[in-house]
């Protein structure tokens, strides 16, 4: 979903010190992180290793696969029959104090004969309710035989994910808060999390069949609002043992735009497996160095980061809003304000970027940006009616909406062109939107 060319430039200067797709793990992973809406093509590729022994953090969702995780409250029932169904698969999980699968991908972009590529993926996923998530994932780029190696932990009660690569030597380390941490799992593919979004989309039985000589009962949804409506075409489906009831496959075939398909098959499952903690505790040799100078510390997704966010655009863009929240639109507003970069070759940019500390220093300085990116994504994952008007809207009009969402049946959260927030009715909503130019 990784939208932009430069987007992917970006992500390369920010790493060059070890390959494209390294570069894509460091800026791709916050952006995929927090740009639900446009989930990535490196955060599809990247995000379904980052985890799950997808991408890491990132697309770090999906992508991200992709999207994020609404409430329960929010959850629509298709049939009474196939809805307490997968309910009870969910609980079924997660009374289940530990489990691993297999996860297989395949990550294809189009486009003119330097920019299309196919990497493909292989990774082994151990989950346990007690310690958090720990991946081991390799993929391959199947043109030139190269193979890379990813660990990925990621840890709720530290509230950290950590990514090591052994053949680079190199490590990364992110904060975030517990609505990234539900985003995060649903990228790697965790049953959990895809079902908890399935519940949420208009979904069909399949029927009965039999997968490795199991008896299945299979689920399939097609509903856009399983990827917040910001994807092409989804197509996503669970097969649980109608004896146990819990999952055996699941596979997610998604078309991230007109470039962009990711295909992901979950395998193999093992439940209540014996785990101990000491796995969950990440070992980083000496000699291994960070890719980003020190801790990411990704903003939480809420309203006050997207103000904070809003009020960087504003330094950024001379006084004026953003035309729109997307990736297109913001990257290159954060990466053409790098005032250390102007002027420079290329060459010399990349230079400049291999230090990790300035990359740190750069990242740091964007994180507000990063963080209303993240916040209009969850908002469109969850179907909260968001709006923005930014290319209306300037600071100086206090009375106009700049951007709103839905909280409940007949409220609405505002911020106005000045920054300030408040809840208003729908009917308060209709008449300030009415101020609005055409």
């Amino acid at each position: 979903m990784r939208p932009a060319d430069n987007i992917e430039r970006l992500i390369k200067k920010l790493h060059d010190t070890t390959s494209a797709e390294m570069d894509e793990r460091v800026l791709g992973d916050v952006l995929r992180a927090l740009d639900e809406s446009k989930k990535t093509s490196a955060l599809t590729w990247p995000n379904v290793r980052r985890i799950t022994m997808k991408n890491p953090l990132a697309k770090l969702a999906i992508a991200a696969a992709v999207i994020i995780i609404g409430a329960l409250a929010f959850i629509m029932w298709t049939g009474t029959g196939p809805g307490i169904a997968l309910a009870d698969v969910l609980t079924r999980i997660e009374e289940v104090s530990a489990y691993m699968y297999q996860t297989s991908m395949t990550h294809s972009r189009q486009g003119d004969a330097e920019k299309s590529r196919t990497l493909e993926g292989h990774a082994t996923t151990l989950i346990s309710q007690d310690h958090g998530m720990k991946a081991r994932m390799e993929r391959i780029d199947p043109n030139t035989g190269e193979s890379r190696l990813q660990e990925i932990y990621m840890l709720p009660q530290k509230k950290t994910m950590i990514m090591i690569s052994p053949s680079e030597k190199k490590y990364m380390r992110m904060e975030f808060d517990d609505a990234l941490l539900e985003k995060k799992l649903k990228e790697n593919n965790d049953p959990r999390a895809m079902l908890k979004q399935v519940l949420k989309c208009d979904y069909k039985s399949l029927g009965r069949s039999t997968i490795d000589g199991i008896e299945v009962e299979g689920f399939q949804t097609t509903d856009p609002n399983y990827a917040g409506k910001a994807l092409g075409h989804v197509d996503v489906k669970i097969w649980v043992d109608v004896r146990t009831w819990l999952p055996v496959r699941l596979e997610q075939d998604i078309q991230m735009d007109d470039t962009v398909h990711m295909h992901c098959i979950s395998y193999d499952f093992q439940w209540d497996v014996a785990v101990d903690a000491a796995e969950f505790e990440p070992v980083i040799p000496d000699d291994y160095t960070s890719m980003t100078g020190g801790p990411i510390k990704i903003p939480a997704m809420n309203e006050e980061a997207a103000i904070a966010g809003l009020r960087l655009c504003l330094e950024l863009g001379d006084d004026r809003y953003p035309e729109d929240l997307g990736v297109k639109t913001l990257t290159p507003l954060m990466q053409n304000n790098i005032a250390e970069l102007k002027g420079l070759s290329e060459d010399d940019k990349k230079d400049l970027l291999k230090d990790p500390d300035t990359v740190k220093q750069f990242m740091d300085k964007m994180m507000p940006v990063l963080g209303l990116i993240g916040f209009h994504g969850m908002l469109v994952g969850e179907n909260k009616d968001p709006a923005y008007y930014g290319q209306f809207v300037t600071p100086e009009d206090a009375d106009l909406v700049l951007m709103r969402w839905k909280i409940s049946d007949n409220e609405y959260r505002v911020i106005f062109g000045d920054l300030h927030a408040e809840t208003v009715t729908a009917d308060v909503l209709i008449e300030l939107e009415m101020k609005l130019p055409k």
